[in-house]
């Protein structure tokens, strides 16, 4: 069966899951993992989201899936995304994440 990234809403077949990590669990909340929901999301979401938001801004602003798609930080990424079956990808860290750490 099929799984589903929470973010993209890319269908990734079970055929294509060979790599344990090409479908990772996102925490809503990091650093409060004990009490944070989770979601699974595909691996170029996962490492995206981790490259445009600070810990602080995940927790505070983007806890949900429906924020994080409405972010304007992703908007043009989900954009694209939706149209490759990639899986891998080059992300690199926002200027914004590197100043805030």
């Amino acid at each position: 069966m099929p799984t589903t990234c929470a973010l993209c809403r890319r269908s990734i077949p079970d055929e294509r899951i060979d790599d344990p990590q090409v479908i990772q669990e996102h925490h809503l909340r990091p650093e409060r993992r004990a009490e944070s929901p989770t979601v699974d999301l595909c691996r170029p979401c996962h490492r995206q989201i981790h490259a445009l938001f600070t810990n602080e801004e995940l927790r505070e602003e983007y806890d949900t899936v429906d924020a994080l798609r409405d972010a304007d930080r992703l908007r043009d990424y989900l954009a694209w995304i939706r149209t490759t079956e990639k899986l891998d990808i080059q992300i690199e860290t926002s200027d914004h994440v590197r100043e805030r750490r």
